[in-house]
């Protein structure tokens, strides 16, 4: 995306559809007036007298317990400096989307107007008793150490300035695990850190606590290394002061550890040439590092190399921290962040990095297979076992510190609750479109003359995940584009136009040679190969795309029927189907049949079972299967309810691998209680059903309708099964958030196809 893109599309994220990125929403009912009554007077006057008796009572009655602040004074933000309170809320909303979509903490964002050490402090001081915690953040040093100090001495509450720690726990685990491969000893390796601002100073006291010597380390700022003479440096910088003047080159020369949180290109080839045997380099500057990646790698093929950025290996990134180690610290009411639970999460995020990795990460990153090594020292952000691994770490070592004033007692438990966490927003999604990106395919849009489809094409492509091409009335496309400034060159098609004559002539003659015999003459396949939806089908038959998407403008009926004629089935397929991936609360699920087969008989829907199954696994989910009926195991034996119980039969008999059961009502699939408390035997006890199977097209239709309508979640698809090519049909009048995520599926689909073929 080019700047002027990227400023325009920005600054209408932040303004529409209501300005901003966060909102309060109520957690009680408030639909009656006894409702409000307990909400408010009389009945608010209970917990409130409770609370005054017992101050500790306000986590039991109120949000304080699961509530971050988020408070900044403007002073340092991002690359951007000083630039004042009201200019840092943009970013203190992000930070507090950050801690709501990983780690399920609410955040009201503070801005300050002062630059006054005291009056910031006392500011947060008159402010705390409404939050379980404080993350500062975005204030310039060497005031931020002062305020972090004084506020963490003087509040019973969690306080960490996220610019100073962020960085040092996330380096230092990589770092652990970094030392570990180089076959080298924390106590014993010369380290050299570029910067000397608070993120530089926090990172280096963080490495002293596990092993690294201060002697052993030279920092240096823009002006040189440290001096202990310099009047200018900070006491703080001053106990990684050295007495001798020494130069950047000589110092990295014979170091094991070179640490940038500088600027660009201060690390020379001809530098990183001079350091130990398996350097270790972290260039951490964003967006562009103290080295580049490929030329630090391409200089030393033994360097264990991190960075800043996502597009490398092992990405130092604060988001591995901050949500986790405040949810570990909120949920054991710590009084403090102290050294030991920073160190905690540390060691939970070095020793994670060295467990197999779940396939659903690998997915995302499209790897084939990440493990422990050189291009693997950290875990990626997007790694769901992340909530269930560092906060009860944290959480541990608050206890065993003795700042913890609600200890668990219950770890199963609280881990089980942590995992229940990652349903509540849409990290599948962004999985999803990061997958994608790894690998991008040519995706055929059949009605790029409408808006909203060249909109979404445009945002494809600027995410890096597709090569559109674009189908439709030319000159309409080209008007569309400017008005939106898609000025990247695409392949634009008219498959009315003469000068695609030659082509639809290619493509009538294949289609006529396949359907000789099914009523279709020569003159008819010409005639269709000038409607949109035969003409892209016949493009990715032919090899000239990778993906289609088609359906905004007409109903599925229309749209699928084409499809069908062209696209062959795919090995051992009798019947395609369709699933749609709803992102609900509790994570996501997945809906079939929901667009093609009317009234399936059992053995179809075991078919459209099976490939539901497999099309799960696909986006790095373990499916637990339930086939839904109005009944429970044999209570009815009416025609749907005995067709479900005939498919699960076929199911148990043919693929016993599967988890999946039934027949069964909704609410017992969904809760787990209540088919735990009246069928025990079922083999759904105990798991978490993501996927329903429903007996015919109405149920399933209705019900992914009203979840997306209702409850506004997150719909992808109708996915279709059972294609031998990745062609996908958006729903009529489907939003460009919709499309754009149905590209994501087409190229995945595209990818797995692609792989399959490879072996």
């Amino acid at each position: 995306m080019n700047k002027d893109n990227l400023r325009r599309e920005a600054l209408k994220y932040h303004a529409e559809p209501i300005p901003g990125k966060i909102q309060v929403v109520p957690t009680k009912k408030y639909s009656s007036q006894r409702d409000l009554s307990l909400a408010y007077s009389p009945g608010v006057a209970e917990p409130c007298l409770e609370i005054a008796a017992d101050v500790e009572n306000v986590y039991k009655y109120t949000a304080k317990g699961n509530l971050v602040a988020v408070i900044s004074n403007g002073t340092a933000v991002l690359g951007l400096g000083d630039i004042g309170p009201e200019a840092s809320k943009p970013v203190m909303e992000g930070k507090g989307l950050l801690f709501k979509i990983f780690a399920g903490i609410d955040v009201f964002d503070i801005e300050v107007d002062t630059t006054d050490v005291d009056k910031f402090i006392e500011t947060v001081k008159n402010i705390s008793p409404t939050f379980g915690g404080i993350n500062l953040e975005d204030i310039k040093a060497p005031e931020s150490f002062e305020i972090e100090r004084r506020l963490k001495e003087e509040l019973d509450i969690p306080v960490m300035h996220d610019d100073q720690h962020g960085t040092a726990i996330i380096s230092a685990a990589a770092l652990l695990n970094a030392v570990e491969l180089a076959d080298k000893k924390m106590q014993e390796v010369k380290m050299v850190i570029s910067g000397a601002g608070s993120a530089a100073i926090a990172c280096a006291k963080l490495y002293v606590a596990f092993g690294v010597k201060v002697e052993n380390i030279k920092m240096f700022n823009s002006k040189g290394v440290l001096k202990k003479q310099d009047e200018r440096i900070s006491d703080i910088q001053r106990e990684f002061a050295v007495d001798d003047d020494i130069s950047l080159a000589d110092a990295i020369n014979g170091s094991d550890v070179f640490i940038g949180l500088s600027t660009a290109d201060v690390l020379k080839p001809e530098m990183l040439e001079t350091m130990a045997d398996n350097p270790i380099v972290f260039a951490m500057a964003n967006p562009n590092p103290e080295i580049d990646y490929n030329l630090a790698v391409k200089t030393r093929k033994d360097v264990i190399m991190a960075t800043g950025r996502s597009d490398f290996p092992n990405q130092v990134n604060n988001v591995l921290g901050f949500p986790y180690i405040f949810r570990g610290a909120l949920d054991v009411r710590s009084t403090k962040i102290n050294e030991e639970m920073k160190m905690a999460a540390v060691v939970a995020l070095a020793e994670l990095a060295k467990e197999p990795v779940p396939e659903q990460v690998n997915i995302a990153y499209g790897a084939t297979k990440l493990s422990f090594g050189r291009d693997y020292i950290i875990p990626k952000p997007f790694d769901p076992r992340l909530i269930s691994v560092v906060p009860p770490a944290v959480a541990l070592a608050a206890m065993e510190s003795g700042v913890a004033k609600a200890p668990i007692t219950d770890w199963e438990a609280y881990k089980h609750e942590l995992a229940l966490r990652m349903g509540s927003d849409n990290k599948l999604v962004r999985m999803l479109i990061n997958r994608a990106k790894t690998s991008p395919k040519r995706v055929v849009y059949a009605e790029a003359d409408h808006l909203d489809v060249l909109k979404a094409a445009q945002i494809a492509f600027e995410e890096g995940m597709t090569i559109p091409i674009l189908l439709g009335d030319k000159d309409t496309i080209v008007e569309l584009k400017n008005e939106i400034e898609f000025h990247a060159e695409v392949e634009i098609i008219d498959p009315k136009s003469e000068v695609e004559s030659e082509r639809r002539n290619k493509f009538a003659q294949s289609y006529w040679q396949a359907r000789l015999r099914k009523g279709i003459t020569l003159y008819d396949a010409q005639k269709l190969m000038r409607e949109r939806n035969y003409f892209a089908a016949m493009l990715v038959n032919d090899g000239q795309a990778d993906a289609m998407l088609t359906g905004y403008s007409r109903a599925y009926p229309t749209v699928v029927k084409p499809i069908l004629e062209l696209i062959k089935r795919a090995p051992g397929v009798s019947k395609v189907a369709t699933t749609n991936l709803m992102m609900t609360k509790r994570g996501p699920m997945f809906l079939a049949d929901t667009a093609i087969n009317t009234n399936p008989s059992a053995e179809e829907l075991a078919k459209i079972a099976v490939m539901t199954d497999k099309a799960v696994r696909m986006f790095g989910i373990e499916p637990v299967t339930a086939m839904l009926s109005y009944a429970n195991f044999g209570s009815a034996n009416q025609c749907s309810p005995t067709k479900m119980r005939d498919a699960v039969k076929i199911l148990h008999e043919q693929y016993p691998e599967m988890v999946v059961d039934g027949e069964i009502q909704i609410d017992f699939a969904l809760n787990d209680q209540m088919l735990k408390s009246k069928f025990p035997f079922s083999k759904l006890v105990d798991k978490q059903v993501n996927t329903l199977v429903f007996p015919n097209l109405d149920s399933a239709n209705i019900t992914y309708k009203m979840l997306k309508e209702l409850n506004k979640a997150t719909s992808i698809g109708p996915i279709i099964l059972g294609l031998d090519k990745a062609v996908h049909i958006f729903q009529l009048g489907a939003s460009v958030d919709e499309m754009v995520n149905m590209t994501a599926v087409a190229v995945v689909d595209a990818q797995v196809r692609e792989s399959r073929k490879r072996k």
